[in-house]
């Protein structure tokens, strides 16, 4: 049985080679966990030395590491956030958590580590989660960044992402998890797509693969909420907004979506991304942090 060692910190040069990022040295990165309730903590990595500026929110199925190359990208100090139940997040209650359920979570992170963030980033799952938080305590969202989401995202258009999600529930090798992900992702590099494995697996004793996600037991928690109910706090929102949409056919937000998030707020600002499909963030991600710069500062 072959053993893969893995170091969490260690593979920020490929990011930065594959990008074409400058690299003196490796990032300061550390992980933090925040206690939620009794023996429930939500884990995040805290980039740089100072105070975080932005906070970043992942997608279902995803962690926080998703936003690695992003981060290196923007330079700045951040914090990105592992959902209840992804990454080195505890799962989240015994029951399928809500939208609600889950902004209750990571704003008690944000809260904690980065209460005076100039903008919060969520995509997919991680945008409607910033979307809920926006509404509860908008004094934590200063302005607000969606990367390929609205409250109409997914309906009936997610199916590639929903059969990837709801695949083996383990894989007997690595190259195996690693095939299937690459069929599922033909546009992206192998290199980047083995990092975002090693970043979002684990290998049992058995010397099986299973995704973070679903170590548990349980499938993604993003497809099991409906988050259409947030198009009225769409209308309510007073901070800035920004939707970066990818426009590859992998994307999840369509001109209706579009137009129905400029009717209900006007001065939101939209993007779009040539090359990027869903996860922006991984397709094109110093375009994003490009954009996301300029959004904030």
């Amino acid at each position: 049985m072959e053993r893969i060692e893995y170091d969490e910190f260690g593979l920020f040069h490929e990011n930065a080679q594959e990008f074409g990022l400058p690299y003196d040295a490796p990032p300061v990165v550390r992980r933090v966990a925040v206690e939620v309730e009794p023996g429930r903590r939500i884990s995040s990595l805290v980039w740089g030395e100072s105070d975080p500026e932005l906070v970043l929110i992942h997608g279902g199925s995803q962690n926080a590491h998703t936003w690695d190359t992003v981060a290196m990208a923007l330079g700045k100090p951040l914090l990105a956030i592992d959902l209840p139940g992804h990454g080195h997040s505890d799962d989240s209650r015994d029951t399928t958590p809500t939208v609600d359920d889950l902004a209750a979570d990571v704003e008690h992170a944000i809260r904690t580590l980065a209460p005076n963030a100039r903008a919060v980033v969520g995509m997919s799952l991680g945008g409607s989660t910033a979307l809920a938080i926006a509404s509860r305590s908008p004094e934590l969202v200063r302005r607000l960044v969606l990367v390929d989401v609205t409250p109409g995202t997914s309906r009936g258009r997610a199916t590639t992402i929903t059969d990837f999600v709801n695949g083996p529930e383990s894989f007997a090798t690595f190259d195996e998890i690693l095939d299937r992900t690459i069929a599922y992702n033909p546009g992206r590099s192998a290199s980047s797509l083995r990092r975002g494995i090693l970043h979002n697996a684990i290998q049992r004793d058995d010397g099986r693969w299973v995704w973070r996600h679903a170590r548990s037991g349980k499938k993604s928690t993003g497809r099991n909420v409906d988050p259409s109910y947030l198009w009225d706090v769409i209308s309510t929102l007073k901070m800035p907004v920004m939707l970066v949409r990818g426009m590859l056919p992998q994307s999840l937000v369509n001109d209706a979506d579009e137009a129905e998030l400029l009717r209900r707020l006007p001065s939101a600002r939209v993007e779009h991304v040539t090359g990027a499909g869903h996860s922006v963030q991984g397709d094109k991600p110093v375009e994003l942090a490009q954009l996301i710069a300029d959004f904030v500062y």
